[in-house]
Order: C-alpha cells, then structure tokens, then sequence
C-alpha cells in the first residue's frame, strides 16, 4: 500500500531558503513574463500563477521550477546562500496575487491588466534575480518594522536590517 504523505510536510514552506534557489527561480519568472509580454502570449501566466501558489502552499515541493532550482541549479551554483523563508513566502504571495490578477484580466478581455501584470513580473523578478532586490522582501521587512508581522513569524529574520542592502532608511 503507498505511503500517504504528511499533509503538514507537503503544505510547508521553509524556514530558510537558498538564496540561489530563490534567485534562480526569479530569472526563469523575469524570461517567461518578458517572453508573454513581448509576443503577447498571455496563456503564460496560467503557469506562472501555478508556479507563485505551488510555492506558496508547499515551497518547491509541488513546483516544478521550484525543485529544480533547488535541487539541481542551486548546488551546482557553489556555497548555500541560507535566507529567512517567512519574506521569500511573502514575495511569493505577492507574485500569485500579481499574475492571478493578470490571468483573469486576460481571461476577461482585459489584455492591458494582464500586461501590467506581466511587467511588475519582469520588474521584481529582475531586481531579484540580478541583483538579489527582492521588493517582497523589502515590504515583508517594512511590514515587521510597523509591527504589522509579529517577529516570531520569522524568527529566522533577527534584525532584517542588520542584511546586507537592508536598512531601517530603504524599507
């Protein structure tokens, strides 16, 4: 009889991440929305959404991308990069949101939402692929600063603004 996986462990996310995982999934988000964008092959965002709430639910577990990342890209890319999961999970919230809204644009008829869409994807998902910006991560951090985000979220954060690129000015 097949073992029946632990919902828990299935729909989980990390405590920490690779930051190399992580940005390597966003170079592979920043080329597909660019591609959607420029031939105006809004279909892309039903994968992509998939992608942002697969990771969300259950971090690279039920991503193809995600795995892939993480498992084969990352080690081969040197030495782990360990980040705080809770603002990477957040980042990922704020892209499910971002590319549902602009699949159902699309759906609708409503090709230009879907572009707008497709453009804060190339944004955010470049700024962190390139140069490892994560604007998620930035709100997460101001979020927690306002007291909105309790610190025991992310226990793993300690002081977000003693990170390097992090500072109480730029959240």
């Amino acid at each position: 009889m097949p073992r029946v996986p632990d919902v828990h462990a299935v729909f989980s996310f990390p405590r920490t991440v690779d930051e190399r995982a992580a940005r390597t999934v966003a170079a592979v988000v920043a080329l597909t929305a660019a591609v959607a964008l420029l031939t105006g092959w809004h279909w892309l965002l039903a994968p992509l959404a998939y992608g942002f709430w697969a990771r969300v639910l259950t971090g690279p577990t039920l991503s193809p991308l995600g795995r892939l990342a993480s498992t084969v890209i990352a080690p081969r890319l040197g030495t782990p990069r360990p980040v705080a999961g809770p603002p990477k999970r957040f980042a990922q919230a704020i892209g499910a949101a971002v590319t549902t809204i602009g699949l159902i644009g699309w759906w609708l008829g409503a090709g230009s939402v879907a572009d707008v869409a497709l453009a804060a994807m190339v944004l955010a998902a470049t700024l962190e692929s390139a140069f490892a910006l994560c604007l998620g991560c930035r709100a997460f951090a101001g979020l927690m600063r306002l007291g909105l985000v309790p610190e025991d979220v992310c226990d793993e954060c300690g002081d977000l603004w003693a990170r390097p690129g992090m500072s109480r000015s730029t959240s």
